[in-house]
């Protein structure tokens, strides 16, 4: 579980230096929230790092120390992980009572040092999992931290929210976003960078990764490809088969979702993310309930390829919606 990262990311250095300030007078549940891509579960594991150093320095665990060793090679005694299972990555996977009911006795142990407990996504929390974690938090032991990482925290049970301390991990400035990007893609062009802004919700390690992803550079002969679709009303198979192959599902359904979005914010005279396509030509085809009906589909389909459904045939399906035979 140990992040690469070895600083604190610019925007999060404020809230790193309340909580260092504070220390060890900090309370024993804290809330860690954000966008996806802001980089809550790297600051919380170099939160945690140097909660159970034995030796901090003020912007970082020393690393050296036996408690660093123990975090490396992932067999530190005093912190524990809990997240939904490894073989139910399911998107509504969740967190089951009896990982919170094992707690306890770790939770309850008296040993020297600090302990810590990470529950990441909070969300996952069902509600008899959130409620034995409510007794948790009302008694925990001697210097014991519990810190909950959440994308959507207002997912989260208010009993349990009230007992946290919030901290926001994704107030990020345009300046800060922008530099830490163009620090990363010095070749890149200022529209370049804005296009990954535009679609990472402004959250800069979101943006690094979709600068890794195929689909970016696919995305015009995608639209190119749709607007022949539904102008010329024909071949849907030759459209489902080639993209098929060009991109898997993931990236697929990835990408149309941003296209699909921007051509319903221009029915809706809204501002669009993909500003390097022209996509008015696609949005002249389509009433704003067939949009949405599309959409619908899209998400049943990502619901399917969970269950393990044929990709193909959805992506087949879909291209007949999209051609928008009446």
């Amino acid at each position: 579980m140990s992040s690469s990262n070895d600083q604190v990311y610019p925007w999060q250095q404020h809230v790193w230096e309340t909580l260092t300030g504070r220390f060890p007078k900090i309370g024993h549940g804290l809330l860690f929230y954000g966008k996806k891509g802001c980089g809550k579960h790297a600051f919380a594991q170099h939160f945690l790092a140097w909660v159970l150093c034995l030796n901090r320095q003020t912007h970082a665990a020393c690393g050296e120390c036996s408690s660093c060793l123990w975090l490396k090679s992932d067999t530190h005694p005093n912190y524990v992980y809990i997240s939904t299972d490894e073989d139910n990555k399911k998107q509504n996977a969740k967190i089951k009572i009896e990982k919170i009911r094992e707690l306890l006795p770790f939770v309850q142990q008296t040993v020297d040092g600090w302990r810590v407990i990470v529950i990441e996504p909070a969300e996952a929390l069902n509600i008899a999992s959130a409620n034995a974690l409510l007794k948790t938090l009302e008694e925990p032991g001697e210097k014991v931290v519990i810190i909950l990482l959440a994308a959507h925290y207002l997912k989260l049970p208010a009993t349990i929210r009230s007992r946290l301390q919030h901290f926001a991990l994704d107030r990020i400035s345009l300046e800060q976003a922008q530099s830490y990007l163009q620090n990363h893609f010095t070749a890149a062009s200022t529209q370049q960078i804005q296009l990954l802004m535009n679609l990472s919700n402004q959250m800069p390690l979101q943006a690094m990764q979709l600068a890794e992803k195929d689909w970016l550079n696919r995305r015009a002969e995608f639209v190119h490809d749709w607007q022949k679709l539904v102008t010329q009303k024909s071949m849907p198979m030759q459209f489902a088969t080639k993209w098929n192959k060009e991109l898997n599902f993931q990236d697929f359904v990835e990408m149309f979702e941003y296209l699909l979005g921007d051509v319903v914010a221009i029915k809706l005279q809204q501002t669009i993310k993909n500003t390097d396509l022209a996509l008015n030509t696609l949005a002249e085809q389509y009433a704003l309930e067939v949009l949405f009906s599309i959409y619908e589909s899209l998400q049943q389909s990502k619901r399917n390829a969970d269950q393990n459904v044929q990709t193909n045939l959805m992506i087949d399906q879909l291209s007949i919606q999209l051609m928008n035979v009446s």
